[in-house]
C-alpha cells in the first residue's frame, strides 16, 4: 500500500463521517458548518484522486456557495420569525 492510497482511504473514512454528521446534525447553523466541512473533504478526495478540476468545483460549491446561501436563508427566516 503506498502513502498516496493511505491517504486516499484516510479521507474517503472522513468523507463518510462527515456525511454522517451532516445528517445527524440537529441544528441548521451546526448542519451548515458541517456541510462545509463536507465540502472541503470531498474536495481533498478529489484532489488526491487526481482530479484537480473536480476538486476546484467541489471546494467553490460545497465550502463556499451552498454553506454561504444557507447562512442567507437562515438569517432571512431569523429576520422574519421577530
Amino acid at each position: 500500500m503506498t502513502t498516496l492510497q493511505a491517504l486516499q482511504g484516510a479521507l474517503l473514512t472522513l468523507v463518510a463521517l462527515g456525511g454522517l454528521g451532516v445528517v445527524t446534525a440537529r441544528d441548521p447553523l451546526r448542519q451548515t458548518i458541517m456541510v462545509s466541512l463536507f465540502g472541503l473533504l470531498l474536495g481533498l478526495l478529489y484532489l488526491t484522486l487526481q482530479a484537480p478540476d473536480v476538486a476546484l468545483s467541489a471546494l467553490v460549491v460545497g465550502a463556499v456557495a451552498l454553506p454561504l446561501m444557507i447562512l442567507l436563508a437562515l438569517a432571512k427566516v431569523k429576520g422574519q420569525g421577530e
